[in-house]
């Protein structure tokens, strides 16, 4: 059985997806980019903005489910250029305890929706 997780906190789909689906005890977080929940658009932003953005969204919608990044056991990162790993990385690190940090995977890609510079999707448990 799943449920459908979405958050007015979070940005609204953009394509024929939900924010999230919860499936027993797991949550899948679809990718995140940089959008503004309330307005639906990107904003001009520097890369640190637009990482603490994304993360944001994350955050509304593993509060919409009841979790937090604790609940996180896996992100995938996906970024338009392998230069910004380490601004991005100094920022993402912020959000968990290194101890117990999620597994991760950080790959480049030649482009991301609406060009943005980082798109992450999660998957957590309760």
């Amino acid at each position: 059985m799943k449920k459908i997780i979405n958050s007015k906190q979070a940005p609204a789909p953009i394509g024929p997806y939900n924010q999230a689906v919860l499936a027993g005890n797991t949550l899948y977080i679809s990718g995140q980019i940089a959008l503004n929940p309330q307005t639906g658009n990107l904003e001009n932003q520097t890369l640190e903005e637009e990482t603490k953005r994304v993360m944001k969204n994350l955050q509304a919608i593993l509060k919409e489910a009841g979790m937090d990044f604790k609940n996180i056991v896996k992100c995938s990162i996906f970024i338009s250029d392998m230069d910004n790993f380490s601004k991005i990385n100094e920022l993402y690190a912020h959000y968990f305890d290194e101890k117990n940090a999620p597994a991760r995977e950080t790959v480049e890609v030649s482009r991301l929706p609406k060009d943005v510079n980082i798109e992450i999707s999660a998957i957590a448990v309760k």
